[in-house]
């Protein structure tokens, strides 16, 4: 893994000497726009609103639009004014209970890696973490840019977990979301038995992207084929259903993952070789 930020955690008076990694990694497919008639590639121009005329770099300025078509340009001096020192330092501002924060805050995580002379320090932030459920808030100066983040514990690490300013999340005050319904002992029963039955050990690599993986298969099959077309297979209809009987549909869901239990459990024994099967 590449290194991507060093510097420190500051808490208090406790400096901890640390290197930042990715955690995460996502490879999108890279699709060109091309030409259809000899699949030439296509570049993009930058073109002015005003007249269609194509404008070169060194006439393009940064505006910030306060009102409908109303711009106020910013030049390079100007984010230097605003510009965040950077320290190099994840400075932890209050340790808080990880159970209070809304998952939703929490953004991309990164490996922190103790440096040289940073170990006890790094195990004992690590382990005070775990023992007391808390993680330490901070901000951090990444490329210019300022950051909240989380020091969480995370296995035999550490782990700064980039996160929203509550002024980034939408308030979702304005969505049509149910109040709470009457629901009957019934229901509750069965929709807990449910996940009960479907309930498993977090197996993260169980979980793949089934798109990315069929979209490389087809590409590889249209390259196979030198470009040709290939045939659409008819669309699964998805069977449509009316909710009258909210318990039924709960009781017809926890038979069939009870069906497919039952078939994992117990495969089908052979009964010896086809030649003893047929003497």
């Amino acid at each position: 893994m590449r290194a991507i930020w060093k510097g420190s955690i500051s808490f208090g008076l406790v400096n901890v000497p640390i290197t930042l990694y990715p955690a995460t990694e996502r490879e999108e497919l890279k699709f060109r726009l091309l030409r259809a008639n000899d699949l030439s590639p296509v570049n993009y121009q930058r073109v002015a609103e005003a007249d269609g005329k194509v404008v070169p770099w060194d006439q393009i300025v940064k505006g910030y639009e306060y009102e409908k078509d109303k711009f106020v340009v910013l030049k390079e001096e100007d984010f230097k004014r605003v510009d965040v020192e950077a320290t190099q330092t994840v400075d932890i501002m209050d340790f808080v209970s990880l159970a209070e924060i809304n998952p939703m805050f929490f953004h991309k995580p990164f490996y922190m890696e103790p440096g040289k002379g940073g170990a006890k320090a790094y195990v004992l932030l690590r382990e005070a973490l775990r023992k007391t459920g808390k993680v330490g808030v901070a901000k951090v100066v990444i490329k210019t840019r300022q950051y909240l983040a989380a020091v969480k514990p995370n296995a035999k690490g550490l782990v700064l977990e980039l996160m929203h300013f509550a002024n980034e999340l939408v308030d979702a005050v304005t969505l049509q979301v149910p109040a709470a319904n009457e629901i009957t002992k019934a229901e509750m029963e069965m929709a807990q038995a449910l996940i009960d039955r479907m309930t498993s050990p977090w197996k993260p690599e169980k979980y793949v992207d089934d798109y990315k993986t069929a979209l490389l298969e087809l590409i590889d099959r249209k390259v196979r084929q030198g470009g040709r077309e290939l045939k659409t297979p008819a669309a699964k209809a998805r069977p449509t259903t009316n909710v009258i009987d909210l318990v039924d549909v709960l009781r017809q869901s926890l038979g069939d993952v009870n069906k497919r239990s039952r078939g994992k459990a117990k495969p089908a024994k052979r009964s010896g070789s086809r030649r003893e099967r047929a003497a």
